[in-house]
């Protein structure tokens, strides 16, 4: 009777053991690599989405700010600024002890419209874009001061062949407008880091005008901690090996590498000559899974993602952080576009909030 009884005690203490082994998570996983971070929405922060609330808080140690600091939408117009949705991003990721990024503090796409312009709808001069740059950083960046990690102060400036994007900054103040946005920004906060953020960081000729960019500020004493690679991916793109070169190029600046709004389609790429219109082939070509990812496709895109995940690992004493662009497949950006009812399955989550298995088998490993 006596080894009965210490058998079944013995058994109920192995159980006790397993129902309290910890949970896997990403931060704790990666915690001697590098942050491991999403983008996430309004709906996110005020609540309205407790499944997604739940793996960010459960997984992640880094949030970024998906639209709600972009320029139309927190200084929508000269003098105005709404702080609503801003503030109650900042709050969410301070609370949980996160490592909160800014984005974007300059960028063409998403800008208030009235913000290059004068009242009469022509450019305004040189002087009086300076001054707005300089209000626009210093008053959002002080209302944050202390509890924002680092910002992207600029985000894709420069084209795939090298040459500078002739965005309204750069038509009224030319390349200058990229050193004096870092110089605003750090006189704003001399504590938060600041990122210089770009797509296509893969091409030779993006790679190095950014280098050079970057070497050339830090020559005139600015500040510039990181450079963030935009990872948004295809099946086919980018190529492998131009990455890792990108990786090493950005690292030889003496700056962090970040991977920031990573993403992987799991659809065909179209070509900027396909002919979308014609519903025929966008049923059959362009939204080819409406239903579900076929079994073959998802293994293929899940060692595509486990082959980039080992690069940055490999190279995790020069990457400081990994962002993904959103959590679950149902909210990416990348459903509906380039055309409406494309359904994608590009994030680390599927729709149904489980982990991809490509990170399953990477958590299993603990």
């Amino acid at each position: 009777m006596k080894h009965i009884v210490l058998v079944s005690l013995a058994a109920l203490a192995i159980a006790g053991c397993a129902s309290e082994k910890k949970t896997a998570t990403l931060k704790d996983h990666f915690q001697n690599d590098f942050l491991i971070g999403a983008a996430i929405n309004v709906d996110h922060v005020n609540g309205l989405d407790p499944k997604a609330d739940s793996i960010v808080s459960l997984h992640f140690n880094s949030i970024v700010a998906e639209n709600c600091m972009k320029s139309e939408e927190i200084h929508p117009e000269e003098g105005v600024y709404k702080w609503d949705d801003a503030d109650a991003f900042v709050n969410y990721g301070v609370e949980r002890g996160m490592a909160v990024i800014g984005h974007t503090l300059v960028w063409h796409s998403q800008l208030a419209p009235w913000f290059p312009l004068d009242s009469a709808g022509n450019n305004v001069t040189p002087e009086v874009l300076k001054e707005r740059l300089r209000d626009h950083i210093t008053t959002i960046m002080t209302r944050y001061k202390g509890k924002i990690k680092g910002w992207d102060v600029v985000n894709e400036a420069i084209l795939e062949d090298g040459s500078y994007r002739q965005s309204p900054f750069f038509e009224i103040l030319g390349e200058e407008y990229i050193p004096l946005a870092f110089q605003y920004a750090h006189e704003a906060d001399p504590d938060a880091e600041l990122y210089i953020n770009d797509y296509g960081m893969n091409n030779p000729g993006k790679r190095d005008a950014y280098v050079k960019l970057v070497n050339d500020m830090k020559a005139k004493g600015l500040r510039v901690d990181g450079i963030g690679m935009q990872g948004h991916m295809g099946m086919d793109y980018p190529d492998f090996d131009e990455f890792e070169k990108s990786i090493e190029a950005f690292a030889s600046t003496g700056c962090g590498v970040m991977i920031t709004e990573w993403d992987m389609s799991a659809l065909p790429t179209i070509s900027r000559s396909a002919n979308i219109s014609d519903s025929v082939i966008y049923n059959t070509q362009f939204n080819p899974y409406p239903d579900g990812l076929p079994e073959e496709v998802s293994a293929e895109w899940n060692t595509r993602m486990g082959r980039f995940l080992d690069l940055f690992k490999k190279h995790s004493d020069v990457i400081t952080r990994v962002t993904a662009w959103g959590t679950q497949d149902g909210m990416s950006w990348k459903n509906d576009f380039p055309m409406k009812g494309r359904v994608e399955y590009p994030l680390l989550f599927d729709r149904d909030y489980n982990l991809k298995p490509f990170l399953s088998k990477e958590l299993a490993q603990d």
